[in-house]
């Protein structure tokens, strides 16, 4: 039988805790530094090392207890190579390389051991799925094979393989001992200088004119020039006394360790059975046995208490319930072992399952590296070397957007938001992979003046940057419920109704999310041309697609702007981009810059009007002339929606004719009834954004963040004409832009278009051409103009992308383990000419 303590209580068996030694009176600490490091976790001491190897001095990390003492001893320690992006994966690809070699460096053993990382399936979903993951681990630089179930079996013998469909073998990975490999870390900062001192809590930060200037402790304060937060779960509570948004929240996360095993050994592979919600591996003789469920339990307490070093929570051998049935039954020896460790360890989670780091956007020079979500081991080497070098730049050294803390805004760091949310996330490392998955908690935070409209409608919402808004509309007699799968979903129909209402007669779609910024003074023209690549100077009314470029030369936004007065700007930009792009534009401003910046994203709605019949339709509620002498391509006027006043701009991000009606969000309703009255005769539709997904990729219209990011330049991407190089004042990455004018790119976005119309793309799929990997798909849907799934992709050659290379190669796509022959388009796949643009 197994030990089963109450809930609630604390572990008794103090022996298998690690002890801290005893608490010693607090060391004096320096009166300056250059860089303060908050925590002495394997993320705060992976900093100090990696900011020590960069050649900065004067580095203090303080711990409020002891060295590893809040969640990294706790943790499971496997470290796996392969995760969701390109950037995450070189991550944790360094962090394999760095804990390999800490030993020799430092003489700190990280108990580094190479076990391999094994995947198992027990559905057909799963297989896709670990078919979809085996495919790009090969793009990423990951060793990964596909295996049957009897090679599962070989590689951890002790599992039972007769319900499993197959598995996916990593060789590389492997597991590290946490504690150790943050004292290893450690020891590596103090060998370049770095003050380490435990036992010192900070109690705030301190912040003057914007810019954080140093920290107070329980012995004093501490000036610095950079403070970074890798306080775990502590980090939140503390960086909101200084007004800065940190979203992340401490949920429970449970293992159990096993009595010793006969065939148990420490080299087993690190396994997960993400269908059983279960990982488990190797712990000397014994088995250990952790889970991820679909809902977890949060730890509330109001603040996180001081001191919990090397503490634990209460085992719940009732929430383990299915996990230690699941493991019985993936590894049937566990049947009859009793299990004298239960460790219930709180970590912090954030609202979307990627950890933070970067500077925040309210106080310059603190930067923060938190809320994990339980990849702090495999995930601080990376971690800890990428945001070293954040600091010593001024800006990301890669897209680290997945991670940026300027994907949250201040809402998202709601206590009840978070507690809500953060029972769903744990789960989310073992959920299904789905496109499109939707969270499914703290819903309904923020809603478009036309959500009970757009809801009798049949809408299907998903939710963007906190905001509802609809993904699909379903006719009567059709729950407007999302299926997910990786084939072809049943919404499809609908949304493909949509789609074909925009490209034949007019649709209306609810784009409130967009973000909106003003921007004004004296000296707006003269920020706007040093931060974007296109000239700026045109006439008011006049709108401008551009970009905003990094020193490297890649994209940190593209966005529409304009041009109100001739010191006042209008600004557009992604949905997801509201604080960083905010931000960009601050912090690329000088004292003595005359303009300010203000985030209007809540004040205006967006109307779009698209399609074919959209002028008919607006000459019907509207004085305004929409002709095209009057009212040409890429400008703007203000006019009349029957009683409502809009800013309307002539611009279209689905390849018809049509417009964007900005309106105040309080008269968004009154314009939308307007128009739907008057469109019935036309066959006006409700359409969402999957529709506009759809159409923008049959037209090759660029995402930033999936098609365009940091690490891709205008020419990559084929968006050269979106940059001026006659401006007076010469923008940020206009010198590296300049250098690579010269040279041929060596990957050239392009359009693809699959032969057989059943397969569906979703994004992330490589691609192949003349039978040679040369890329991989940034994001996908099924083309219904087309006739098949249409994607955008990277094509990559060493020697220089041409117009004759591209063309004269055969394409094929790889999906779900079949070859897909596929057509390249170097322009537009539809309407290339863009006719119907100018109807």
């Amino acid at each position: 039988m197994m030990n089963e303590p109450r809930a609630n209580d604390a572990i008794e068996d103090a022996a298998t805790i690690p002890q801290p030694e005893a608490e010693l009176e607090p060391l004096p600490i320096p009166e300056r530094a250059r860089v303060v490091i908050v925590g002495g976790g394997i993320v705060g001491c992976s900093v100090a090392y990696h900011l020590g190897h960069l050649g900065w001095r004067d580095i203090v990390v303080l711990e409020q207890s002891a060295l590893a003492g809040g969640t990294t001893w706790h943790a499971a320690g496997m470290v796996g190579q392969l995760r969701t992006s390109n950037s995450l994966t070189k991550i944790n690809k360094y962090s394999v390389q760095l804990y390999q070699q800490l030993e020799a460096e430092t003489g700190v053993s990280t108990g580094w051991k190479e076990t391999g990382s094994l995947i198992v399936a027990q559905s057909e979903a799963r297989m896709t799925q670990l078919r979809r993951t085996a495919a790009m681990a090969q793009r990423f630089g990951v060793e990964a094979h596909l295996i049957s179930p009897q090679e599962s079996q070989d590689a951890f013998p002790l599992l039972r393989t007769d319900d499993l469909l197959g598995g996916v073998w990593l060789p590389h990975d492997g597991k590290v001992n946490p504690e150790a490999t943050a004292k290893a870390l450690a020891q590596g900062a103090r060998n370049q200088g770095a003050l380490i001192q435990e036992n010192t809590q900070v109690t705030g930060l301190r912040v003057e004119n914007g810019r954080v200037t140093g920290v107070d402790t329980a012995q004093g304060p501490l000036h610095a020039e950079y403070v970074v937060l890798c306080g775990g779960m502590w980090t939140r509570e503390l960086a909101l006394k200084a007004g800065v948004t940190v979203p992340l929240y401490p949920v429970e996360h449970h293992y159990v360790v096993s009595a010793p095993l006969e065939g148990a050994y420490d080299e087993l592979p690190c396994g997960r059975d993400p269908d059983a919600q279960i990982y488990f591996r190797g712990e000397g003789d014994a088995i250990m046995l952790g889970a991820f469920q679909s809902r977890s339990t949060t730890w509330d307490p109001t603040p996180v208490p001081h001191p919990f070093s090397f503490s634990l929570l209460g085992a719940d051998w009732e929430k383990f319930t299915q996990p230690m049935e699941a493991g019985k039954h993936r590894i049937p020896a566990l049947a009859e072992s009793e299990f004298p460790k239960f460790v219930n360890g709180p970590e912090s989670f954030t609202p979307d399952n990627n950890f933070i780091l970067g500077e925040t956007p309210e106080v310059q020079g603190l930067f923060v590296g938190a809320g994990f979500n339980s990849v702090g081991i495999a995930s601080a080497g990376g971690a800890g070397k990428y945001l070293a070098e954040w600091i010593v730049a001024g800006e990301a050294p890669l897209d680290l957007w997945s991670v940026d803390i300027r994907r949250f805004m201040p809402y998202h760091n709601n206590r009840n938001y978070l507690r809500e949310r953060v029972t769903e996330v744990l789960g989310l490392h073992y959920q299904m992979a789905w496109p499109n998955r939707e969270p499914e908690t703290a819903r309904n935070l923020r809603q478009s003046p036309l959500h009970e409209r757009l809801e009798a409608h049949g809408a299907c919402f998903g939710v963007k940057m906190g905001l509802e808004r609809p993904n699909w509309f379903a006719p009567k007699g059709v729950a407007p419920k999302n299926e997910y799968t990786f084939g072809k979903p049943t919404w499809l129909v609908h949304s493909g109704a949509e789609h074909q209402a925009t490209r034949e007669n007019v649709t209306l779609f609810d784009q409130t999310s967009f973000s909106k910024y003003l921007l004004e003074g004296p000296d707006a023209l003269a920020l706007l041309q040093r931060l974007c690549g296109a000239d700026m100077d045109v006439e008011p009314g006049r709108a401008v697609y551009t970009g905003m470029f990094n020193v490297r030369g890649g994209f940190e936004s593209d966005l529409t702007v304009l041009r109100l007065t001739d010191d006042q700007f209008y600004i557009i930009s992604a949905s997801a981009q509201t604080r960083r792009d905010y931000h960009w534009i601050r912090r690329n401003r000088t004292p003595e810059t005359r303009a300010t910046v203000t985030d209007v994203t809540t004040g205006w709605g967006v109307l779009g009007v698209m399609g074919p019949e959209s002028r008919t339709l607006l000459k019907r509620v509207s004085n305004a002339d929409f002709s095209n002498e009057a009212f040409p391509l890429s400008t703007a006027q203000e006019i009349n929606v029957g009683l409502a006043t809009a800013r309307a701009l002539r611009m279209s991000y689905v390849g018809e004719l049509g417009w964007e009606l900005h309106l105040p969000l309080d008269q968004m309703a009154a314009a939308y009834d307007t128009l739907w009255e008057f469109g019935q005769d036309l066959g006006v539709k409700n359409a969402g954004h999957y529709a506009i997904n759809s159409l923008r990729l049959e037209k090759g219209y660029r995402a930033w963040g999936a098609d365009i990011t940091p690490d891709d330049t205008p020419f990559e991407a084929d968006l050269a004409f979106a940059v001026s190089w006659e401006k007076s004042i010469p923008f940020i990455g206009h010198e590296a832009l300049l250098e690579k004018w010269e040279s041929l790119p060596r990957k050239q976005l392009v359009s693809l278009l699959l032969e057989d119309p059943e397969v569906m793309l979703w994004g992330n799929e490589p691609i192949s051409r003349d039978g040679l990997e040369v890329g991989h798909t940034t994001s996908a849907a099924f083309g219904h103009t087309l006739g098949g799934a249409v994607a955008l992709g990277y094509i990559h050659h060493n020697e220089g992308i041409t117009p004759e290379f591209l063309d004269e190669g055969t394409y094929t796509i790889l999906c779900d383990g079949q070859t897909c022959r596929a057509r390249l388009f170097r322009s537009s796949p539809y309407d290339p000419g863009r006719k119907r643009l100018r109807m």
